[in-house]
């Protein structure tokens, strides 16, 4: 009988018709899988092939606005979700109602939830060392009141996986597979290894059924590949000639592809996808995604990472902030030409018909002010503005430090700013631009104000950052983002970008809230033009461990409105 490897994980879920859905799903050999939902919604697929693992991801249609359906997986016509003598709630397909008799009176609520950087949780009995996974926790806490609000979207902004920081068990199997002693020792060499990682990820109970239940969008970092991932020129070049490496990059891809960029596209956008109906067309589609996945990493402007989401009058738009930078020194961008151009087009259609706009960037926009100045200023060095002397201290320092955020790449930096400011302009302008990023380890909420001589936006515009969901906080972190912040620091940055000569950018900003230290996610609820956040941080109870099998609980450690209700 075939078997369910991995999943479901319900992906996309129409936000505006709300009759379509996708769920993913990994099986342990080719077959046809099914979805059956209460009421007649249905959806099929045959599996397809990559390096030996079995996939689907299946549209489902025939939802109906303003329900919550049950479903079933059947492959080859054998129920296989949900498990026999399962104690977890059904999962489940919630359909926004759009309009007609389902539609709410008045405005719908959106509940977005957010985060990054994510170890797999510990195994059940054994000690996690880093405190409760909140996404864990998160998925506890629904199981237990199956009633209780729960998000409509989870965004996972970076780092689902670590492929240069593997678990303990992980290194284990590793060992069994080849000697750790060569390179790349205990990380994932492989796409057989990356699957190992995902398995890892999400086939913990809790969070497997949290993942069939509410629709996720996902966007890489670094560790999705390796630390530092994209963060020069010269970086890339090293890393070129290192034997392994080529293995580990065609791998990241070809899995990113499989296991979160598929899920990210709608049905429509899936239907015209050149690769995937090239892929599925094969008897295995290894060599062709292998291909693509070379092409990529040769030629990042071929391909876009990025997407765009509409929930109703709020619409998400998915940044690329790794793959599709330009490197080249004296010309770095976060986004390339192609890239930026399609985010400005993004950000800027339909006028009037958005109350708020998300942009999801896995690294921040608004740093500590110190940190800030210190990436402009040895971006700056990098570049040559002080001498080739300075340029190889400013590319070590760049690489030791991880100075590579948007500050890293002033130009970028600012044409966000512009961005944010046009679209938050206007008579028709959305009540709130949030920037949603992670990185970091630690969360904030930081809003900019732009220089005298610039118009300010009607729009409220905030940075809310949100890391780590499950993964350690060193005591560095801690002191030195907390000083990043401080009126010393603020002064301490200024110096860097004047020995950088690195002009003032457009906009100032402060900190309005934290920084707050622990595994946590952030919540947005969007009620009409209505903005509200909430931090939650997962905190093991009083008496208890720190295993995946411990007791915690979400704490709610800030809530604020970003917008009020009229």
């Amino acid at each position: 009988m075939t078997g369910l490897r991995l999943g479901p994980l319900l992906r996309y879920v129409d936000g505006e018709s709300a009759g379509t859905a996708t769920i993913w799903v990994e099986t342990d050999r080719p077959c046809t899988a099914e979805v059956r939902c209460d009421g007649g919604a249905y959806g099929s697929s045959r599996t397809f092939l990559i390096a030996g693992h079995h996939y689907a991801l299946i549209p489902v249609t025939g939802l109906t606005p303003g329900t919550e359906v049950a479903y079933e997986v059947l492959l080859d016509d054998v129920r296989v979700w949900p498990p026999e003598n399962s104690t977890f709630p059904p999962s489940v397909i919630r359909s926004p109602a759009t309009e007609g008799p389902a539609a709410p009176a008045g405005p719908s609520e959106l509940r977005v939830s957010f985060g990054s950087c994510r170890w797999a949780s510990a195994p059940v009995g054994e000690p996690d060392p880093v405190g409760p996974d909140a996404l864990h926790t998160l998925a506890a806490s629904l199981t237990a009141d199956p009633g209780a609000v729960r998000p409509d979207v989870l965004l996972l902004l970076g780092d689902q996986v670590y492929a240069d920081e593997t678990s303990k068990a992980t290194r284990r199997w590793l060992a069994e597979r080849r000697d750790l002693a060569e390179p790349p020792g205990a990380e994932v060499a492989d796409y057989e290894e990356y699957t190992r990682l995902y398995d890892e990820s999400w086939s913990d109970p809790q969070v497997r059924w949290l993942l069939s239940t509410v629709p996720s969008c996902m966007i890489f970092d670094d560790h999705d590949v390796i630390d530092d991932w994209n963060t020069s020129a010269s970086w890339v070049a090293e890393m070129r000639t290192k034997p392994w490496w080529r293995e580990r990059i065609l791998s990241g891809l070809m899995s990113y592809w499989v296991y979160q960029h598929l899920g990210n596209l709608s049905p429509a956008e899936l239907a015209t996808d050149k690769l995937y109906a090239e892929v599925r067309a094969e008897a295995d589609g290894t060599a062709r995604l292998r291909e693509f996945a070379a092409q990529a990493d040769a030629d990042p402007a071929c391909v876009r990472w990025s997407y765009r989401r509409d929930f109703g009058r709020t619409r998400l738009l998915m940044v690329d902030s790794r793959a599709a930078r330009v490197l080249a020194e004296g010309h770095r961008e976060m986004l390339d030409v192609d890239e930026a151009q399609w985010l400005r087009d993004q950000a800027l259609t339909d006028p009037g018909a958005r109350d708020h706009l998300l942009i999801g960037t896995s690294l921040p926009w608004l740093l500590p002010p110190l940190i800030h100045d210190a990436e402009g200023w040895n971006a700056a060095l990098a570049g040559g503005v002080r001498g080739k002397r300075w340029a190889r201290f400013g590319e070590s320092v760049r690489r030791m430090a991880d100075l590579e955020h948007w500050a890293a790449f002033p130009a970028s930096f600012e044409k966000l700013a512009r961005l944010i400011a046009e679209v938050g302009s206007g008579a028709e302008a959305p009540a709130t631009v949030c920037v949603l990023s992670g990185d970091v380890h630690h969360a904030y909420v930081a809003e900019p104000a732009w220089r005298e001589g610039r118009s300010q936006p009607r729009s409220r515009v905030v940075q809310l950052t949100c890391s780590p969901v499950h993964n350690s906080i060193p005591l560095s972190i801690r002191l030195g983002f907390r000083f990043g912040w401080s009126g010393i620091g603020r002064r301490l940055g200024r110096a860097f970008a004047r020995h950088g000569r690195v002009a003032a950018p457009s906009v100032t900003w402060g900190k309005t809230g934290g920084p707050w230290f622990g595994n946590q996610l952030m919540t947005l609820t969007l009620r009409g033009r209505a903005a509200r956040l909430t931090l939650d941080q997962a905190q093991a109870r009083d008496g208890g461990e720190n295993g995946a099998d411990a007791v915690a609980r979400l704490v709610t450690v800030d809530e604020r409105e970003l917008v009020p209700e009229p």
